[in-house]
């Protein structure tokens, strides 16, 4: 009997070496359907740095210009860690070189700018994905199974989310999350992304009939965001909170509220361990005799696995571009 042919891994070259770049190229590096094939960098130097101090493997291939990187034949697809303001200059440029396309959040600065994107993707026949990572971890897959539940949760009528944290002085000055030549959304395009994300996707990716700002964003002396909220309302009466910022203590939490039960987690983002992760449901309580307590007491659900999240999203998108790649073979 022949073997079974094993498809081989996406080949990644990662553009930019932004902190984040860390994670992913780790995930990458874990991803049993990936491998790292080149960095590039403006700095030949800091790209070689960069690979040094990640492990990279020894026949990565190191480029002093993203240009140089996008010539190569050898890579399948690109991850793109770079600032806000320039996702829509190299995505298309990343697209017209047939690579497929793995991009950091917020994926651009406008509608406009993400309709570009997205065209130049699908004309040049590649993949996609932006970096959200939490929407990959198994955690999410289950909380789905409860939200899809009419006996125990019921119809989604409100969802609550937050995610912020506290910047030290360095990062409210420095850091390209507050420049607005950099990544002019700030908070709302940083944490802000993750809570629309999370609304989203309580709401089956339906969108809102009505957004409204919060009163009170604080921006810093740029007018860049550095702390807002909004509210969403949709036509048959829900509604959706959430609080982004800059300014304000660790907090990634969600709350989701149906007609029979809610949905509660403290660690939507990335969670307080790296292999395991939880989340709390109550369905159907009511108070006892002497409303004293709850009846049933809300439970605890954890769901474990072998690989991060972020592992998880690295191999997603190789298994869809391997598809494309298969598909576009017989074509």
């Amino acid at each position: 009997m022949a073997a079974e042919t094993q498809t081989p891994p996406i080949r990644f070259g990662i553009i930019g070496c932004a902190r984040v770049a860390r994670t992913v190229s780790r995930a990458i590096t874990l991803a049993p359907n990936a491998v790292i094939s080149a960095v590039a960098s403006r700095s030949i130097e800091k790209a070689s740095l960069f690979a040094k101090a990640n492990n990279f493997p020894p026949e990565a291939k190191i480029y002093g210009s993203y240009e140089a990187l996008l010539d190569d034949p050898d890579i399948d697809a690109v991850y793109l860690p770079l600032p806000t303001s320039l996702h829509v200059k190299w995505a298309v440029v990343v697209a017209q070189k047939k690579k497929h396309l793995l991009m950091e959040k917020p994926v651009a600065l406008n509608v406009a700018e993400f309709d570009v994107i997205a065209k130049a993707c699908e004309d040049n026949g590649v993949q996609f994905m932006d970096g959200t990572m939490w929407v990959h971890n198994l955690r999410t897959a289950k909380m789905r199974e409860f939200l899809s539940d009419s006996e125990r949760f019921g119809q989604l009528k409100a969802i609550h989310s937050c995610f912020s944290f506290t910047g030290h002085p360095d990062f409210l000055k420095n850091d390209i999350r507050v420049k607005p030549d950099l990544d002019g959304l700030g908070a709302l395009g940083d944490t802000g992304w993750y809570c629309v994300r999370s609304i989203l996707w309580a709401n089956d990716y339906e969108l809102p009939k009505t957004v409204v700002a919060l009163h009170g964003p604080v921006l810093n002396e740029a007018g860049v965001i550095l702390s807002c909220g909004a509210s969403l309302h949709w036509d048959d009466g829900r509604i959706a909170t959430f609080f982004c910022s800059f300014l304000s203590n660790l907090t990634m939490d969600i709350t989701a509220i149906g007609t029979k039960g809610t949905l509660n987690l403290h660690d939507f983002v990335i969670p307080f361990q790296n292999k395991e992760a939880s989340f709390i449901v109550n369905s159907k309580c009511v108070f006892n005799e002497t409303v004293t307590s709850w009846v049933p007491i809300p439970s605890a659900h954890t769901v474990t696995t072998d690989i991060p999240q972020e592992v998880c999203m690295v191999r997603e998108f190789s298994r869809l571009v391997g598809d494309v790649k298969m598909v576009q073979s017989l074509s």
